[in-house]
């Protein structure tokens, strides 16, 4: 027999509607001569939702992009976001992924010394100029990576954590399909242009979310503007200049990165990230003609992905009684939400009006499992369920066997 608790709780509205900014851009792609810029070019968890009809509300000049809600993965805007299509220098998201995967399984560590490899150093496109058997911290490489698109740093770091960068890719590969990106296949590490070097829309967007909300301290380095590394190689000391590639950080007031990219056969390609009000989003351009229209593009998808959206987060859920055990060695079990419930609005509904529901059993019959779902908390809206979250066993309690009873009658017994 099992008793519904039913509680309905008035929310309040998290914000309005924001009004989008018109944004306009000139900038300097990772492979733009001097002559098109006027400066020196350097030696680039799965969504869940789709907003109904995301393909309407904006018009780019890009062939392929798609606009993402971090927290819930709803996406928000799409356009022929499964084309397969070559990814350049965003390629190093998901190389930024592995490095931060190594960082927090600890098998390296950010005051890691990096030896460059003759192989590393020999990168072309955008790099930093490593030379062979210079040395730089792995926070250095993460910064040449992150702010300059360095090349010769993603190869480095491939070598440093993989063996080699062969090996490296192997794990970008088995990473994609571990994050569904079933567009993807990678080559490199870099994303300099070769044959069979894809990705689409969609899975640049899975794999920006998978950073930005796993490793949300990448963007203490995607924000950069502009910073020195040193390098000290055979031939002395020198200072080197790192600019970011993506110019959104010094143009767009709510970016917080991520990555650009373009070559020949890519063309520009941008996964932006931007926050504001506590909404995070991510706005993927790929294939566009040009480094305008690539920010352009994504600026007037985040302004679009701003003046719509409202994020409800639910801090404050229900309290938890702990449950009744029947038949265990002990009598009573606590537990706890496996998280924060979110849901995007895109349509002006008025979030006041959402309600919870608290679906628990009355007793429970052990054997209990510690983190095994014990019920679910239902959220609906307008008498439509929006999404809902499992509560689960904070213990684990065994079977009580017949020298548990035995224990217990003893104590009981002396206690008297």
């Amino acid at each position: 027999m099992h008793t519904i608790l039913s509680i309905f709780i008035s929310l309040s509205l998290l914000g309005p509607a924001f009004l989008p900014m018109a944004s306009q851009f000139s900038v300097l792609a990772e492979n733009e001569t001097p002559a098109e810029s006027g400066n020196p070019s350097p030696d680039t968890s799965n969504p869940d939702t789709t907003v109904p009809d995301a393909s309407a509300p904006v018009t780019l000049s890009a062939p392929s992009a798609l606009l993402m809600e971090a927290s819930t993965g709803t996406i928000i805007y799409e356009k022929d976001a499964h084309s397969i299509l070559h990814p350049a220098s965003i390629t190093k998201i998901m190389t930024l992924i592995l490095i931060f995967d190594a960082l927090d399984a600890q098998k390296i560590s950010l005051d890691d010394v990096v030896t460059v490899s003759e192989h590393a150093a020999s990168m072309g496109g955008s790099q930093v100029f490593l030379e062979p058997g210079e040395t730089q911290t792995v926070d250095t490489m993460i910064k040449c990576i992150s702010v300059a698109s360095a090349n010769d740093a993603c190869v480095a770091m491939a070598e440093f954590i993989a063996g080699s960068e062969d090996a490296f890719v192997a794990q970008m590969n088995e990473r994609a399909a571990g994050l569904g990106m079933k567009d993807t296949n990678f080559v490199n590490c870099c994303g300099l242009d070769v044959d069979n070097h894809m990705t689409s829309a969609y899975d640049v967007a899975l794999m920006s979310r998978e950073l930005i909300t796993k490793y949300p301290q990448i963007h203490n380095y995607s924000t950069i503007w502009m910073e020195n590394i040193t390098h000290v190689t055979k031939k002395g000391s020198s200072e080197f200049g790192l600019t970011n590639t993506n110019k959104l950080i010094k143009q767009y007031a709510y970016a917080t990165g991520l990555k650009t990219g373009s070559t020949g056969l890519a063309k520009y390609c941008v996964s932006a990230t931007a926050e504001k009000d506590n909404i995070k989003l991510i706005a993927v351009i790929m294939a566009a003609p040009d480094y305008k229209v690539r920010f352009a593009d994504a600026s007037a998808l985040l302004d679009y992905g701003f003046s719509v959206c409202r994020l409800y987060q639910d801090t404050t859920p229900p309290a938890l009684p702990e449950l009744s055990v029947r038949g265990g060695t002990d009598k009573k079990v606590s537990l706890s939400y496996e998280g924060t419930f979110s849901y995007l609005d895109t349509a002006g509904n008025d979030l006041n009006l959402i309600e919870k529901k608290l679906s628990l059993p009355e007793e429970i019959k052990a054997p209990v499992t510690q983190g095994k779902e014990a019920g679910t908390l239902y959220y609906t809206l307008n008498e439509k369920e929006i999404g809902s979250i499992r509560v689960l066993y904070d213990t684990t309690i065994p079977k009580a066997t017949y020298q548990d009873y035995f224990r217990k009658t003893l104590t009981y017994f002396f206690s008297l």
